[in-house]
């Protein structure tokens, strides 16, 4: 599959494995480019249906919907999933992602995009359901919207927050009868480990 600024994704962006969030094991330098948690700093707040709360250098749990409770195929679920890591390291960091028939749950770190300012998780978003809209079509029998407009995000306060909204989005498949173990599931990715001083 191809995305807008790359012939193919790699082999990376498939891979899926069990994280060592309990016992932490040290990342190399270049994987640990992600920030400790905060005290909100520069927010930002705006308003659509829902109100958004950015902050530089957080972590965020993200939830879009399809519309109308549009059910993705599996083929069609692999193009977001492909989406969602195509920029991994890049624009942001993934922790964990889900791509769930009609619904995708995410924890993100958006990255530095020049020396004082972030990738926005707005723009991060759109990217991903502007892009996936235009290629679900192609793999399943769709013409039409997508993705609802809005979606739900919340800033990770805490270690403890940040550990169970992985675990929930770990068990989504689970719980939905999709998927015996989460690591089963085709269209769940995990970071493999993370480091213990990134989420004091």
């Amino acid at each position: 599959m191809t995305t807008p600024n790359s012939p193919s994704y790699g082999a990376q962006a498939s891979r899926r494995s069990q994280p060592n969030i309990n016992n932490y094991h040290r990342q190399d330098a270049s994987s640990t480019n992600y920030s400790s948690f905060r005290k909100f700093k520069n927010l930002k707040i705006s308003q659509r249906t829902l109100p958004h709360w950015e902050s530089a250098g957080a972590i965020y749990f993200v939830t879009f919907n399809t519309f109308k409770k549009l059910e993705l195929t599996p083929e069609a679920r692999q193009v977001v999933l492909d989406s969602c890591l195509f920029f991994n390291n890049q624009r942001y960091k993934n922790y964990a992602v889900v791509i769930m028939p009609d619904h995708v749950h995410w924890l993100i770190q958006p990255l530095l995009k020049s020396d004082q300012e972030y990738w926005s998780l707005g723009s991060i978003i759109h990217s991903i359901k502007s892009y996936s809209s235009k290629q679900v079509p192609k793999v399943m029998n769709h013409i039409g919207i997508v993705w609802q407009y809005e979606r739900y995000d919340r800033i990770m306060r805490d270690e403890i927050e940040f550990l169970e909204t992985w675990n929930y989005i770990r068990e989504n498949p689970v719980k939905a009868n999709l998927s015996e173990m989460p690591e089963t599931y085709p269209f769940f990715w995990q970071m493999d480990s993370v480091e213990k001083s990134s989420v004091k």
